[in-house]
């Protein structure tokens, strides 16, 4: 009950800061860690291997990090992150 309420609370606030482009990675975030107690939980319910946590923990880093990388290529190109004017060619 408390991960969909997590999970839900991350559409959210998705939907709500979706024109700001650092926000919107920190729901999305939000979103991954909730699906991963969620597979967590699941996964230690029904007594499996957790190796594919570990391959979606590293997904879920290789996205922040890709958009971490998308920020500073916009900061750097027009100074601010508005996502109402990303337009990265």
């Amino acid at each position: 009950m408390f991960i969909l309420m997590t999970f839900f609370f991350g559409m959210i606030s998705l939907v709500f800061v979706r024109n700001y482009f650092l926000l919107s990675l920190l729901s999305l975030e939000f979103l991954m860690i909730s699906l991963f107690y969620f597979c967590y939980y699941y996964f230690s319910f029904y007594v499996f291997d957790f190796y594919f946590l570990v391959i979606y923990l590293v997904m879920g880093v290789c996205d922040g990090v890709l958009g971490l990388s998308l920020i500073v290529y916009l900061v750097r190109k027009s100074s601010f992150d508005y996502l109402m004017s990303l337009t990265l060619c």
